[in-house]
């Protein structure tokens, strides 16, 4: 288990004052949880990753020319994308089912997932945050990427795309905005999900430093395949690049987030 890797950092220029992460972009496991006595099926759905955003968030680094981390286990492992104290950290259950790998597990073993791969993972986005503010002398703009089932319990979902956050709506607004302007695209404001939620990536790293950022999902179903990643990405870059030109977008200014006062335990972990 050692040798598996918790987290991915592609290269970019750390002076353009970007950085993108994606918590969810891989399926794999390390060898030694086998499939957590799940179906191999089971890896190919959402419940085990976001379909697409591994490609979307290697297109983007690449054409953008900034950073980007990316986790490299399921989020079945542990949940990189909520805070240690959240009861869904790790599932015990999937579509009704028991995760035979998950449920019963001891505190030994939760504790051994924490250490391993969800604080290595968090470690690497402060570490690469910080090394743009560094490098900049000014506040980051952080981009994190995710996907949506295009249904939920059998109700389609109308849009393709959905921008979730807390308070902050500086990166918020006019990536709407952006997205929007088309015309050919229906986008969400805190759809399918809400954004605030208490410990998770931009809660820890954006929220509780001041750091301008946004959390956009895409329908996963509009990036399954490469000719759609490419269409996104193509979609996706002279935005990001627009909102990273702000200046306004670069200024530390702390939110009162909608999840109640901060826990400044999470402040600690990285």
């Amino acid at each position: 288990m050692p040798d598996f890797p918790a987290y991915e950092t592609l290269s970019g220029n750390h002076d353009k004052g970007m950085v993108i992460v994606a918590d969810h972009a891989m399926n794999r496991l390390p060898p030694a949880y086998g499939r957590l006595g799940l179906p191999e099926s089971a890896f190919e759905r959402h419940i085990a990753y976001d379909i697409g955003i591994e490609g979307l968030t290697r297109a983007l680094s690449s054409r953008l020319g900034v950073p980007a981390v990316m986790s490299c286990f399921s989020r079945l492992l542990i949940d990189p994308n909520r805070g240690e104290d959240d009861p869904t950290l790790i599932m015990k259950i999937s579509d009704g089912a028991v995760i035979p790998g998950n449920h019963p597990i001891a505190e030994t073993e939760w504790n051994d997932r924490l250490v391993r791969y969800h604080r290595p993972y968090h470690a690497a986005v402060a570490r690469t945050i910080a090394s743009v503010a560094e490098k900049t002398g000014r506040a980051p703009l952080v981009l994190s990427l995710h996907s949506f089932t295009p249904a939920w319990k059998g109700v389609p979902r109308p849009w393709h795309a959905g921008i979730l956050w807390d308070s902050d709506d500086r990166a918020v607004r006019p990536l709407i905005r952006h997205l929007a302007a088309a015309g050919d695209i229906v986008v969400g404001d805190n759809e399918p999900y809400d954004g605030a939620l208490k410990g998770d990536t931009m809660y820890r790293h954006c929220m509780m430093k001041g750091i301008p950022h946004a959390l956009l999902e895409v329908r996963q179903d509009l990036i399954a395949d490469e000719k759609g990643i490419a269409a996104w990405a193509a979609r996706l870059a002279p935005i990001f690049s627009a909102l990273n030109d702000d200046p306004a977008l670069h200024e530390y200014r702390v939110f009162a987030s909608r999840t109640g006062a901060y826990d400044i335990s999470y402040g600690d972990q990285t």
